[in-house]
């Protein structure tokens, strides 16, 4: 009896702890629903993102889904998706950062994507005009795609050019 007295207690008690919160659904706290990456991601997320902040430029976690087209090895590996901020084209500035299980596996597979990108298949999947950025930092790819007639913020070339001190270039064949 006493047991069952306690459960109901603890029960109401539960309940309750819920019940000051806002009518609009469940809590959350400031932490729930950031991402999780491996060092490495996080790593080089950070020499992106204070590469980008010698043009002013703010890097943030993606808001939204993003996937650009990829090799077979970026579609199976482990990727943070990040989102360059520009106020006056805020559905552009995506770039992904892959992991892989060590540097060789990096280059060799930002070689792939660079194939990839440069062949038939590849090219159909961006506007004509697109600059495509791959660099390897350590065991990581950084693929970020640029289309400047598709790009509204002024703000967007100095992206490239920022990108290009992060780690090791990766040249597309055009």
């Amino acid at each position: 009896m006493a047991a069952t007295i306690l459960i109901t207690i603890a029960a109401i008690v539960a309940a309750g702890c819920g019940g000051g919160g806002s009518p609009g659904g469940a809590q959350s706290s400031a932490t729930d629903a950031l991402p999780s990456y491996s060092l490495s991601i996080a790593d080089t997320r950070g020499q992106v993102a204070r590469a980008l902040a010698r043009s002013g430029l703010q890097l943030i976690d993606a808001r939204q889904p993003f996937r650009p087209p990829e090799s077979a090895a970026l579609a199976q590996a482990p990727r943070g998706i990040f989102q360059v901020v520009l106020p006056d084209d805020p559905s552009h500035g995506f770039m992904v950062i892959y992991e892989f299980r060590d540097e060789a596996s990096a280059a060799t597979a930002g070689r792939e994507q660079a194939a990839y990108l440069g062949s038939g298949p590849g090219r159909v999947q961006f506007p004509p005009d697109t600059q495509h950025l791959l660099r390897q930092a350590g065991t990581t790819v950084v693929v970020y795609s640029w289309s400047p007639a598709n790009s509204s913020d002024a703000r967007a070339p100095a992206i490239l050019v920022d990108l290009a001190s992060v780690g090791i270039g990766v040249s597309v064949p055009r």
